[in-house]
């Protein structure tokens, strides 16, 4: 795991699409974001974590010129959104609903965007196609569930192909079904080359898609790296989970050779939860001083679990 002070340098800024540098954000005496720095790398799929009013937002809302920075810089291939040639080719962002007309179609507002932007109206069918709206493309946008309106947001944001995705909340309002879509979705478009940064509070939908990480806490960055280095580096030994019918002699086996044990209840029994001895160890130990073997487990720890210790008790209360 990468973890580094505010105003530190961010990971492989020489490769990076994405890059933010020292950003920060005051609303009078409130720091929203405080010297923020992070990249993010073409070909993979970034996850943005952090608390209920950790910054997240207002970032990608700096990063898309919506919001003015009080300091530092966010570019997009080395420039600013608002000094880009061609942003929506560039860059396609899901913040916000899409600001269809209740009373149009999906397939009109689409047309509208291509028409406004430049491109051919064609792409309205071939982006509504990519998101599995092609059944709906006639139906009027105030007919539409949360989830074909997130849909609809989608596919306004790939309207002009963009190399670079920022998707807040993407699988906002679907199904088991669609958050499955979605998932394959953004690794084919990573796999592609395309650059994604997505911000959710879907910590296990993050975990199956992100492969890095860039979780912030109170406006600055707490952690950033690969996924996998970044919930190792919380824990690098896994942990040993083992039931046993005579627990107190493997307690004691244990922890004479040189583990750290943690005595807990489970609905089968007392379970050991072991830490300092690999699953072999504690294998070896459990056959010689454990009676009868009832499970014998190795866990790693996972995002939720690194998440709630790097931003416990932060959260802001809104």
């Amino acid at each position: 795991m990468t973890t580094m002070p505010n105003d530190s340098e961010p990971r492989s800024a020489g490769s990076a699409t994405v890059e933010v540098r020292g950003l920060t954000k005051r609303y009078g005496d409130l720091v929203a974001v405080d010297r923020l720095s992070f990249s993010v790398l073409p070909g993979r799929v970034t996850g943005f974590l952090g608390p209920n009013g950790a910054g997240k937002t207002t970032t990608l809302r700096m990063l898309l010129g919506l919001t003015a920075p009080t300091s530092g810089t966010a570019t997009i291939h080395g420039s600013r959104y608002a000094d880009l040639d061609e942003p929506l080719k560039a860059v396609g962002a899901m913040l916000d609903e899409s600001g269809a007309h209740r009373a149009r179609t999906g397939r009109d507002h689409l047309r509208v965007q291509c028409a406004a932007a430049g491109l051919p109206v064609g792409r309205a069918d071939e982006v509504l196609e990519l998101v599995g709206l092609t059944q709906a493309a006639r139906r009027r946008y105030a007919e539409y569930s949360l989830g074909m309106r997130q849909r609809l947001n989608l596919a306004q944001s790939m309207l002009g192909d963009p190399s670079v995705l920022i998707l807040d909340e993407p699988a906002n309002g679907l199904d088991p079904e669609g958050i499955a879509w979605i998932r394959g979705l953004l690794r084919d478009l990573a796999t592609e080359g395309r650059t994604v940064l997505v911000s959710s509070h879907l910590i296990a939908e993050v975990e199956q898609i992100a492969d890095d990480l860039v979780i912030i806490s109170q406006g600055g960055l707490v952690a950033q790296g690969p996924a996998r280095d970044v919930i190792e580096g919380l824990d690098s030994a896994p942990r040993v989970r083992v039931r046993v019918s005579r627990v107190a002699e493997l307690e004691a086996a244990l922890v004479s050779g040189g583990a750290s044990v943690t005595l807990a209840s489970s609905d089968d029994g007392d379970v050991l939860l072991v830490a300092g001895l690999d699953a072999t160890a504690v294998a070896s130990l459990a056959a010689s001083h454990g009676g009868g073997l009832y499970e014998l487990t190795e866990e790693r720890p996972d995002l939720e679990q690194t998440f709630l210790h790097l931003t416990q008790g932060k959260a802001a209360i809104r």
